[in-house]
């Protein structure tokens, strides 16, 4: 009977351990390289021009770090909800937010930047 997932073949690994479930140990070191050379930036808000100054203050605070400086700019409003922000421009960093409803500084950024880094 193979309701309920019963008498289903389970799937193998390989033996050679060269892969797992999620991809070669090769991708998964790439990922890990990516996550010491950047960090996953996002400004939260409706494209104004507050987000806009965030958005350049955290472009010019990953320059200054030697940091990859691609920033999503996300401005679906159902997507800002997601991460509890009700307040904008908000900064999202590694996927925590990590200001709102204020433009930070480059300094404030770069401060913010090595303290995660650091971690």
């Amino acid at each position: 009977m193979a309701m309920f997932g019963f008498g289903k073949k389970k799937e193998e690994v390989p033996a050679n351990n060269s892969e797992c479930c999620c991809g070669s140990k090769e991708a998964m070191a790439e990922s890990e390289e990516t996550k010491t050379c950047g960090a996953s930036v996002k400004v939260l808000g409706s494209g104004c021009a507050k987000c806009n100054q965030l958005e350049a203050a955290a472009k010019d605070a990953l320059d200054e770090l030697g940091m990859e400086n691609t920033i999503d700019h996300v401005t679906d409003f159902s997507q800002i909800a997601a991460y509890g922000v009700m307040s904008t421009p908000a900064l999202v960093v590694d996927g925590k937010v990590v200001s709102f409803g204020k433009v930070l500084k480059k300094e404030e950024i770069v401060k913010i930047l090595q303290d995660i880094r650091k971690a």
